[in-house]
């Protein structure tokens, strides 16, 4: 076992430890989301819809991060949106209203995809490639540990305790600030292996990414808005049975997410994607046609399981990207995948008041987009060998800076 002063001197347990403290925190706010918003504000379909585009927003906003990191270091800068996070969650149980919901959940969203943005950044600038996909497998493991932890605990304190929502939010958002204080002073700062450019910028050369990334967004929102609401609303799932089916979600990851991580290096990122975006077609469609509690939480794990292949988006990227560019791209991206978040969970909340399965139809099709994308990832990704066929005719031009602060 690494001595302590071994651990310090690390920044690849800071990375873990980071991975950790998100999801004990995040993973209370999102369990309760949907019981606490019909309990206590009544919530409909269309106002959930409306909230998780608000949440959405501030990751639309991501590609400010670059601004923020001309006064800050992105360790530093990562630590203090955890803490942002935490402190968005904590008042979350305060303010059991529709607009105050509002405004905690655009609070904590700051905090998480700020941190969503400068962590991706982090991993790739301080990881190895060879190294990172099976690294990420091990973060991936890690997030399912405290997030088994944080339903855990909502289902001991909820359940046999009966403690009220605000209380359980509270003991969240605090144990998320002590954990981030704990880091600040066990870690010291480290060095940043490529100076990165303090520009906006967007790569002709990157488009392929852009393009996985924004149907990412767009395909996700479905899973993470409509899927969880679908076992409220249309099974009657409780606090406790919701927690029970995040838990065995994240059961899962832990057993297999390293094992994914080492399948995407061992296949490479074109099979993993395609796998994926099969599975979730299957998955979609499959959603839009159920009609019994146990196979739609059936659908669910697998879903979320499936999403762990997402590795090896970032890992394309880690291949093909200027070293220099990994923090600014990193924000870029974040913008580009909250493009349709924004914008989806409002809409689809109008079409789910007339038809929940067509929402997941709709899912269907942006997987089915994301399929054929990434049949043009090339076998070996690298700096001029981006896509297998450019039909831009971009392959070998130089970049072009699209926008530059």
């Amino acid at each position: 076992m690494p001595s302590l002063q071994t651990i310090r001197q690390n920044p690849q347990f800071l990375l873990l430890a980071m991975a950790f403290v998100m999801p004990l925190t995040f993973s209370v706010w999102n369990a309760l989301l949907n019981n606490f918003v019909i309990d206590a504000a009544q919530f409909n379909g269309a106002q959930i819809g409306i909230l998780q585009s608000l949440r959405e927003v501030p990751g639309f906003l991501a590609f400010t991060a670059i601004f923020v990191l001309l006064v800050l270091k992105e360790q530093t800068f990562a630590l203090i949106s955890l803490a942002l996070m935490s402190i968005g969650i904590a008042l979350t149980g305060w303010f059991p209203f529709e607009y105050g919901l509002y405004a905690t959940t655009v609070l904590m969203s700051i905090g998480f995809h700020y941190f969503e943005t400068i962590n991706q950044s982090l991993t790739l600038q301080w990881l190895d490639k060879k190294q990172t996909a099976e690294f990420m497998g091990r973060q991936l493991a890690v997030k399912s540990c405290a997030s088994l932890l944080a339903y855990g605990a909502i289902w001991v304190l909820m359940e046999w305790w009966g403690i009220s929502y605000n209380t359980m939010y509270m003991l969240a958002g605090g144990a998320g600030l002590l954990i981030v204080l704990a880091l600040w002073l066990l870690f010291p700062r480290f060095s940043q292996p490529s100076t990165q450019h303090k520009q906006l910028v967007m790569r002709r050369r990157y488009w392929l990414y852009y393009c996985l990334t924004f149907f990412s967004g767009a395909r996700r929102q479905i899973f993470v808005v409509f899927a969880a609401f679908m076992m409220v609303e249309k099974f009657g799932y409780s606090v406790g049975e919701i927690s029970l089916l995040f838990m065995l979600n994240y059961v899962f990851n832990l057993l297999f997410a390293p094992s994914i991580g080492r399948f995407i290096a061992r296949v490479g990122e074109r099979r993993a994607l395609v796998v994926e975006y099969v599975g979730l077609i299957l998955l979609f469609i499959s959603y839009g046609l159920v009609e019994t509690a146990w196979l739609g939480a059936t659908l669910y794990v697998i879903d979320h399981l499936l999403f762990a292949m997402a590795i090896a988006m970032k890992t394309y990227f880690q291949k093909i990207a200027d070293p220099r560019d990994i923090a600014s791209t990193s924000g870029v991206s974040f913008t580009i995948n909250h493009i349709a978040a924004v914008v989806i969970p409002a809409v689809l909340g109008m079409v789910w008041l007339v038809s929940p399965s067509m929402v997941f139809f709709v899912g269907a099709g942006f997987a089915c987009c994301s399929l054929i994308l990434s049949l043009n990832i090339p076998a070996l990704p690298m700096p001029g060998n981006e896509v297998r066929k450019n039909p831009f005719g971009w392959a070998n031009q130089p970049d072009m800076v699209v926008e530059k602060v």
